[in-house]
């Protein structure tokens, strides 16, 4: 099993917080990656300036996709670890992430979900239809 998804799986079951990044304590979607990548690959590459829920959705700039293709490579497969940004609204920018947990008929990921906190969720058409980029999370931090 990929080491990302496992360390994700250890994820499960914590409480969704805004802004946060602690296992078992409170995490949203960006602060599961980030805990996962100090888990696994030591200190963030960068800081990660304080954002508001509505942060994307202001000036249309894909600061999410960006900050992602500064350390990580683009792909177009799909792999359980891999870094997957979705987009909540046709149009909007990428401003949820998850982790690739399963491929093929069962395909899933792991997300931190407002209202549910770190859950496994089926990569379903609707989600499979936001996803805006695909990245290699295991080669730098598996």
């Amino acid at each position: 099993m990929s080491r990302v998804v496992q360390a994700a799986r250890g994820w499960i079951g914590t409480p969704y917080l805004h802004g946060a990044s602690v296992r078992g304590a409170g995490c949203d979607c960006l602060g599961l990656l980030r805990g996962i990548w100090r888990e696994l690959g030591g200190c963030e590459p960068e800081p990660v300036p304080v954002y508001g829920a509505d942060w994307a959705e202001t000036g249309g700039v894909e600061r999410l996709v960006q900050a992602a293709e500064r350390h990580l490579r683009r792909v177009q497969t799909e792999e359980a670890g891999q870094l997957v940004l979705f987009r909540l609204r046709r149009g909007a920018v990428a401003k949820h992430v998850g982790i690739q947990s399963r491929v093929g008929p069962e395909a899933a990921f792991i997300h931190a979900y407002s209202g549910h906190g770190v859950v496994e969720s089926a990569l379903t058409a609707p989600w499979r239809r936001r996803i805006a980029a695909r990245f290699d999370l295991e080669e730098r931090i598996g």
